[in-house]
């Protein structure tokens, strides 16, 4: 199962998410699941830091695992794109609710 928690501030904004696991819904390389998952994160990512020029507060991505964070003060340019890739998940996990979990973690 993927795990997605959003890193939420006290006033509800977006600071970015967590994304940890494999969905098993299919083979490797060929779970559509795990590829819709993987590209609206790295789409997200991609966006914010070579289109938006924000610099991460922090990055990692590795096997099954990706972490982002922005500062509180990008949030307001960021708003749109981070709420967009929550939406898009969480109607992920309607149609996929054994493969993807989305939370939303206070921070």
């Amino acid at each position: 199962m993927i795990n997605v928690a959003f890193l939420v501030s006290h006033t509800g904004h977006i600071l970015g998410f967590s994304m940890q696991g494999h969905s098993g819904y299919g083979e490797e390389n060929t779970d559509i699941v795990c590829a819709a998952v993987s590209s609206a994160a790295y789409l997200t990512v991609n966006t914010v830091t070579d289109v938006l020029h924000v610099t991460p507060l922090a990055l990692r991505v590795g096997d099954g695992d990706m972490f982002f964070r922005i500062e509180q003060k990008d949030e307001p340019a960021c708003r749109d794109i981070l709420a967009g890739l929550k939406l898009h998940l969480i109607q992920l996990e309607e149609q996929y609710s054994d493969y993807i979990r989305v939370e939303s973690l206070e921070i």
